[in-house]
């Protein structure tokens, strides 16, 4: 995601300072923004000279401080763990300037929560953007409990700058999309579980039934089996219902290593 973000700030003429923990993730970031820029110049999205600026646009680099010491927007894209979004905003709110916004790139996390480890609040909100990035249109927005107007007419208006469509929505767990995508699944993993059907069969059922362009369980290994463990957690912490309480099934894969598409395996085997 954090590659696919800085793509498009960069490709609309936003610098962008791309940080990662080390070299060697950076270095696979970069070209992997290189390779889907290279895809756009074949398909006639764009010049040659575009993907070369865009290139140009990107500073990636591993101190965190240094980077945003004088940014105006931060969007933070480490993987779905609070402790660790926490531990990153606290760095954030020190090293940023006092005018910056912090964003999170979170798909289910409370951002007022987030926002309470800063001295900031009215400056923290959600920028959820969807992957790939650089192909889907949709930004969920995501106030927090003390997010102002200003900072979200802000974000709402860089969204637009990205050729995005920004929709907004409040603070609760999973916000609108995955509150809705996370259950169903969910269900498709129980299906499997209880010997419904095979993961071929269920996924063939959602895209020619319900002209699902990817069935649930492909869709699942492409998200990450363990990111949607730890957003079905979210929901079932945060809402108390037995109804987000994930499938052993994908406990079991997780626990297993068995991902997806990062692992090589998942519901589904990958190359």
């Amino acid at each position: 995601m954090g590659n696919g973000i800085a793509h498009v700030f960069a490709m609309n003429e936003i610098p962008v300072k791309l940080v990662d923990t080390n070299q060697e993730l950076l270095d696979k970031a970069m070209q992997t923004i290189e390779k889907n820029l290279d895809r756009m110049v074949e398909k006639n999205k764009i010049e040659t000279s575009h993907k070369v600026k865009t290139m140009d646009n990107i500073s990636p680099g591993v101190d965190l401080e240094k980077a945003v010491e004088d940014v105006d927007l931060v969007v933070e894209a480490v993987p779905e763990n609070y402790d660790l979004k926490e531990k990153i905003f606290q760095q954030l709110d020190e090293a940023a300037p006092d005018s910056a916004i912090l964003a999170s790139n979170t798909s289910s996390i409370s951002i007022s929560k987030l926002a309470d480890a800063t001295w900031r609040p009215k400056q923290v909100i959600g920028m959820h953007f969807f992957n790939p990035v650089p192909v889907m249109k949709l930004v969920e927005i995501v106030r927090g409990y003390e997010t102002s107007d200003e900072v979200y007419q802000a974000v709402e208006d860089t969204a637009r700058i990205l050729d995005k469509t920004p929709v907004p929505v409040e603070d609760y767990p999973g916000f609108v999309s995955n509150r809705v995508l996370m259950p169903m699944i969910n269900e498709a993993i129980f299906a499997v579980y209880e010997g419904v059907a095979t993961p071929e069969n269920v996924d063939s059922v959602m895209k020619l039934g319900m002209a699902h362009p990817m069935g649930p369980l492909r869709l699942a290994d492409f998200i990450g089996l363990d990111v949607c463990l730890d957003i079905l957690n979210v929901l079932y912490d945060g809402f108390k219902d037995p109804k987000y309480r994930p499938c052993p099934l994908l406990v079991k894969m997780v626990n297993a290593g068995k991902l997806g598409d990062k692992t090589g395996e998942g519901f589904f085997k990958h190359d």
